[in-house]
């Protein structure tokens, strides 16, 4: 299946429903991350997004070197300032893993973290391997899955951070997005209504 296929469906899915989803990209979730957080988010999620840096074996002088870029996200529902990831199964690595656990108690979450952790845990032994030898600046060889678990760590934690709901993600296991969005249907059709 095409890069952005799913997500494509996913959109097309929600349009149908009235749901108006745009591109997610805002400046102060970018290339450097949690380097270039604005006040009040740095005070709030930094040290948080800094342990996890560390404990991915992060590089900050690269991280650092990095443009401030904004990272494209999934999509945005401007109408309720509500941001939405749907997650393939490249997302759910050990690595993902260790960015749940090292959240802080009580941010607040779109998702179930535990059943998103469940998920990780059964799917990590293939996830682990995509692209396992791709290097990614800020992680070093093979550091592409790490930053992938620190950029969805960064917007999880930095979104709500900036005042605006918790990001809501959404699994999209057989790259299907259409079948994806109608699992959640429900449950995005009130957390949007505006």
């Amino acid at each position: 299946m095409p890069v952005g296929a799913a997500q494509a469906n996913f959109a097309r899915a929600a349009a149908r429903d009235g749901i108006q989803l745009e591109a997610a990209r805002v400046p102060w979730i970018n290339q450097q991350g949690h380097f270039a957080l604005p006040s009040p988010a740095a005070e709030v999620v930094g040290p948080a997004l800094e342990a996890i840096f560390r404990a991915l074996d992060g590089e900050a002088a690269a991280q650092m070197g990095k443009r401030q870029t904004p990272l494209p996200g999934d999509f945005y529902h401007a109408p309720t300032g509500t941001f939405i990831e749907t997650d393939e199964t490249q997302h759910f690595t050990s690595f993902r893993l260790l960015t749940f656990e090292l959240y802080p108690d009580g941010v607040p979450l779109g998702f179930g973290r535990r059943f998103y952790m469940d998920l990780c845990r059964k799917l990590a032994p293939g996830a682990d391997r995509y692209r396992a030898a791709k290097a990614a600046t800020g992680f070093g060889i093979g550091g592409r899955q790490k930053q992938r678990a620190y950029n969805d760590a960064l917007r999880d934690l930095t979104i709500p951070a900036m005042g605006y709901p918790p990001v809501i993600r959404v699994p999209i296991l057989d790259g299907n997005g259409s079948a994806a969005y109608g699992r959640y249907r429900e449950a995005l059709l009130r957390a949007l209504s505006d």
